[in-house]
């Protein structure tokens, strides 16, 4: 669920911190810039492991500032395909059922990767599985807060960096659309899968 990545930037240093250590005045300046935030291709970062090497560091005219090229490892929340999750089940919706890790809530199970068969009810906005028994067909409802383990199929990230000038042209004021009504979409989201036994709701396989 967790690994350990790689990774090098230039930090840059204000000069009312330079009379703090170099190394702690880097790794606070690291963990702000990185800390809780999504880098594409990589996944979620947590907080920073080690400084394995920092090269030396320049002031640029103009800038009083120093910049250093640091060589560190952060731990990045990012679970390899088909490993197997425990979450709760945060809300549903016509595209599926939302899982919250608890520090991460981007996860979505869609309708054809749950137990089949399997409906949406409008009326109580919860995915049900028609859990068929010798007795006839349960219905089982995927309620709000309910804690269920998964399995990740897929792994989605998305570009958020601003556009440039030319794809932007046409802005939403000028367009007559209000940005606040545009969906903001996840930079990171995990695709996960119930269908097969074993997953699902606990209270599914411990009742």
């Amino acid at each position: 669920m967790f690994v350990l990545v790689e990774m090098i930037d230039t930090v840059r240093i204000p000069p009312w911190n330079f009379q703090r250590p170099l190394n702690d005045a880097i790794v606070e300046e690291l963990n702000k810039k990185l800390a809780n935030k999504v880098v594409y291709n990589v996944g979620l970062c947590v907080c920073l492991y080690d400084v394995t090497k920092m090269e030396d560091s320049f002031i640029f005219p103009g800038d009083g500032a120093s910049h250093t090229k640091v060589h560190f490892r952060y731990v990045v929340f990012h679970p390899f395909l088909d490993e197997i999750l425990l979450g709760k089940i945060k809300y549903c919706s016509q595209e599926g059922v939302h899982v919250s890790l608890g520090f991460f809530d981007d996860v979505l199970i869609p309708p054809e990767s749950l137990q089949q068969p399997a409906k949406f009810d409008e009326a109580e906005q919860v995915w049900v599985w028609e859990y068929e028994t010798d007795e006839g067909a349960h219905d089982l409802y995927m309620d709000q807060g309910e804690d269920i383990r998964f399995r990740v199929s897929d792994e989605v990230f998305l570009d958020t960096l601003p556009s440039g000038p030319s794809a932007a042209a046409e802005t939403p004021a000028a367009s007559g659309v209000e940005e606040s009504g545009q969906k903001k979409e996840p930079p990171y989201t995990l695709i996960g899968s119930i269908s097969e036994p074993g997953l699902g709701l606990l209270s599914w396989w411990n009742s």
